[in-house]
């Protein structure tokens, strides 16, 4: 375990989390990694583009302490490089570091942005961002072609090529908010995009005022609150959108339902609700949240289970998802404001830093 260098500061919640933990907890996520840069869920699980990006967002955030997780943060994004397709989009899925699918998702081919324009503010390594552009450019172009008639996001694009028959607000809330870090990293890079900050201006704009236009996934709580979490919606409207569906999904003591009609509670969405209020400046409310979720750590070796299933009194699925433990991180990181790296979460990047 490496300790915290001269002038690092580190990463911890007092009274929840201290900094040995959150280092325990990234460690699983370099001994999950495969030869080749892949994040699997777990060992010998398969790996998606999205759930890979957020664990490398992790590494390079406790990359500042360890050295061993900031060369795994970046031999991620170098897998990226190398795993991509033609047109810009990566195979849904991948089992040891082979696509098991042809199908390939709209969020998945943004978050790389988000990922990389993380890196750079974590890190400020302008040489790596440079070497990562095209991976970003292209995901998020092959994003765009997949737009329907107002602009909404189609959700994949087929095996056979075809683009898909309808749109859903998370996924739109997600590519609202790598567009916007991706316009912000072109800015940083000298090769502006306007045409992204335009597609992300139209993207809020369906959020906000047509949400009917996307697929029904109320049931999600990932649909309550990633319009939020993506920035698409901002101030009074995110904050009457967050208390409207509180009681249907939070539960004090345990977390986040996934879904409203199911007796779970999950880690990974009970931090990403606690980077929503981050966001919207309820660190006490997200911190409480944080605290409640520590029920899923396991005490061994500080790795977040997946799930609870409150009804049976059984963690459920039996598994420890790396991007969990991901999530977790990263919800800290948002609430104590550590790394620069939190502006991504916090929509503050071109702000001027708060203490």
């Amino acid at each position: 375990m490496t300790a915290p260098g001269p002038g690092t500061a580190e990463l911890r919640l007092p009274g929840v989390l201290t900094g040995d933990q959150l280092r325990r907890s990234a460690d699983y996520l370099v001994r999950c990694q495969e030869p080749g840069g892949a994040i699997p869920w777990f060992p010998g699980g398969h790996t998606d583009v999205w759930d890979h990006v957020e664990c490398a967002m992790a590494l390079t955030v406790t990359g500042l302490e360890v050295a061993e997780h900031a060369d795994a943060a970046r031999r991620a994004y170098l897998w990226l490089e190398s795993s991509v397709r033609p047109d810009g989009g990566w195979p849904a899925k991948f089992r040891q570091g082979e696509p098991a699918t042809a199908l390939r998702e709209a969020n998945h081919a943004a978050y790389p942005a988000v990922g990389a324009f993380h890196h750079l503010l974590t890190t400020g390594d302008t040489g790596f961002a440079h070497r990562l552009w095209p991976t970003v450019e292209n995901g998020l172009e092959f994003v765009l072609a997949l737009r329907g008639d107002h602009g909404e996001v189609l959700w994949a694009r087929s095996e056979d090529g075809t683009p898909g028959d309808h749109s859903l607000l998370t996924v739109c809330a997600s590519v609202h908010h790598a567009l916007r870090c991706g316009a912000a990293l072109a800015d940083r890079l000298g090769t502006p995009r306007p045409a992204w900050t335009e597609a992300a201006d139209r993207l809020a704009d369906l959020i906000n005022g047509h949400e009917g236009l996307f697929a029904d996934r109320s049931r999600f709580s990932m649909d309550w609150f990633y319009p939020v979490l993506g920035g698409a919606v901002e101030g009074t409207a995110a904050k009457e959108r967050i208390n409207e569906r509180w009681d249907t999904f939070v539960l004090p003591g345990l977390g986040v339902r996934c879904v409203s009609d199911q007796p779970w509670v999950t880690a990974a969405e009970s931090s990403e609700l606690v980077l929503t209020l981050a966001a919207m400046g309820e660190a006490d409310a997200g911190t409480r949240i944080l605290r409640d979720v520590q029920h899923l750590r396991d005490p061994d070796d500080g790795v977040y289970w997946t799930g609870y299933q409150f009804a049976e009194q059984v963690r459920w699925p039996v598994e420890r998802s790396t991007w969990t433990s991901a999530a977790v991180i990263l919800a800290v990181d948002a609430l104590t404001r550590t790394t620069e790296g939190s502006r991504v979460f916090l929509h503050t990047w071109d702000r001027a830093a708060v203490p």
